[in-house]
C-alpha cells in the first residue's frame, strides 16, 4: 500500500473506508475494525514486530495484536473497515506531514503495514496530569497512509509559528510533533464551579497542523450515562405515560 492507494470513504455519520488492494498488497488494522473482505484476501493476526511493540501499542490505546489483510489473489480485491462510533474517518498521508503525527488514544483504525504505531508521552507534567489523555498518546510514524477515526465532525487548523489555540482536552484528535502541547487552567471561581467546561483547557502553539473533533467519545458516553440514570417514572411521563393517559381519557 502506498500514498497513491485506491480507497474510498463511505457514509456520513457512521463511516467506513474501503481499500482496494493490488495482488500481494496488504493493509494492517486495529482488531475488531473489519467490516468485510472479498475472496482472495487472507487475514493474519500477530504482534506486528514482537512482544515489545505489542506492549507499546497496548499502552497507547491500540490492541496488543494487529490484523494484517493480504491480497493473495491475482486480481485487485477490496477490504473495508468501519469506525466504532459515530464520527468521521480521517486519512493521514504521513509523507506529507513530516512522517509523524501524534493522536489521541485509540484513534488508529488502519494503515499501510509500514506505519509504526507506538506510545508517545506528553512532554510536560501539567499536560500529562490534566490533559484528559494523561501522559499517553499514539504516535503514528512512517511514509505511507494511515486512517484514524474521531467523534462528530473534523475541524482542521493550520497554526502559524507562535499562534495559539485553546481547546477542550477531549476535542483534540491529532497534531503534528512541531505543535507545543500544554495545559492551561480555566481560572475564575464561577468559571471553575459553574462553567461546565472542566478545570483545564489544552493550549496548542504552532507551527503545525491540528485536527479537532466535535464529539469526543467521553462526552458521548457521559450523555448516555446521564440518560440511563433518568428514573423510570420520568421516562413514562416524557414518553409512553403522557401518550397512554391521553388515549385512556379519550376512550372514556
Amino acid at each position: 500500500m502506498s500514498d497513491a492507494m485506491n480507497y474510498r470513504i463511505v457514509g456520513d455519520d457512521m463511516q467506513m473506508v474501503e481499500i482496494r488492494l493490488e495482488p500481494q498488497a496488504a493493509v494492517r488494522a486495529e482488531a475488531g475494525a473489519l467490516m468485510y473482505m472479498e475472496n482472495g484476501i487472507e487475514m493474519e493476526t500477530g504482534t506486528g514486530g514482537g512482544l515489545l511493540k505489542g506492549l507499546k501499542r497496548m499502552i497507547s490505546g491500540a490492541g496488543f495484536f494487529v490484523n494484517v489483510f493480504l491480497n493473495r489473489s491475482q486480481t485487485p480485491k477490496s477490504v473495508a473497515f468501519a469506525a466504532p462510533y459515530p464520527g468521521k474517518i480521517v486519512p493521514l498521508t504521513l509523507s506529507s506531514l513530516g512522517g509523524e503525527m501524534l493522536c489521541q488514544r485509540d484513534a488508529f483504525l488502519c494503515a499501510d503495514p509500514t506505519i509504526e504505531i507506538e506510545v508517545a508521552f506528553t512532554r510536560r507534567l501539567g499536560a500529562g496530569l490534566f490533559g484528559g489523555e494523561g501522559f499517553i498518546l499514539q504516535r503514528l510514524s512512517g511514509s505511507g497512509l494511515a486512517f484514524v477515526h474521531a467523534g462528530g465532525t473534523i475541524v482542521e487548523k493550520q497554526l502559524q509559528a507562535g499562534e495559539s489555540l485553546r481547546v477542550d482536552t477531549g476535542c483534540l484528535l491529532a497534531f503534528a510533533p512541531s505543535v507545543d502541547y500544554d495545559i492551561q487552567f480555566v481560572g475564575g471561581f464561577k468559571n471553575t464551579l459553574f462553567g461546565g467546561e472542566g478545570l483545564f483547557l489544552a493550549k496548542l502553539t504552532g507551527p503545525g497542523l491540528v485536527y479537532l473533533q466535535t464529539l469526543p467519545l467521553s462526552r458521548l458516553a457521559d450523555r448516555i450515562t446521564a440518560a440511563a440514570r433518568v428514573p423510570n417514572e420520568e421516562r413514562g411521563v416524557l414518553g409512553g405515560g403522557l401518550l397512554g393517559g391521553f388515549l385512556n381519557d379519550n376512550q372514556e
